[in-house]
């Protein structure tokens, strides 16, 4: 059960479906979403190099809405650009810490939080860390809820999922498999 300390989530190899991020629409010869994307490219890479790469140490970002955006920046040129994930599982997995990086942002009351990034063969791990203990909760989701879907999809979309209490603090984390290239 999701809030218990070293708990993790396992997840049945069935498929779920997300709501699709959609890129701006191309004109006639794509060239808008080409300049979006090599924009986005220059942006994440900026980001990298201003505030640290999560995959080799664990970056401490301010907590507030707009760290939300840092974050996913940071997650998408990590998966896509050096572990050369594929473009699905790098959308599922920003989509999975703009909802981590929420919770610790509205629920906490901290001034910061990490995240950091961890890959071995098969796997890749999230991890957002806070100061506060408060363990988050799996909540049922009903259909005209405007809230509180975080963990939902966190458990729908990631493979495991759980908390790691900490003397100060706790790390909530996700897994996903993914396919090493040969």
């Amino acid at each position: 059960m999701a809030g218990l300390e070293g708990t993790e989530q396992p997840r049945p190899g069935t498929g779920t479906a997300a709501a699709r991020w959609v890129l701006p629409a191309q004109d006639a010869e794509g060239e808008r979403a080409r300049v979006t994307a090599a924009a986005r490219d220059d942006g994440a890479s900026r980001t990298l190099d201003l505030i640290g790469d999560p995959a080799h140490e664990e970056v401490r970002l301010p907590s507030r809405p707009e760290s939300a955006a840092t974050a996913r920046r940071l997650t998408q040129s990590v998966l896509l650009k050096q572990w050369s994930l594929t473009p699905g599982l790098a959308e599922h997995a920003v989509l999975l810490v703009s909802e981590l990086v929420g919770n610790a942002v509205r629920h906490t009351g901290a001034r910061t939080f990490g995240l950091r990034m961890l890959r071995r063969r098969g796997w890749i791990r999230i991890e957002v860390r806070d100061p506060s203990r408060g363990l988050p909760c799996l909540m049922p989701v009903h259909e005209l809820d405007i809230s509180g879907r975080g963990l939902f999809l966190v458990d729908k979309l990631s493979d495991r999922w759980g908390v790691d209490l900490l003397p100060r603090g706790k790390t909530t984390w996700f897994e996903m498999r993914v396919t090493d290239r040969a």
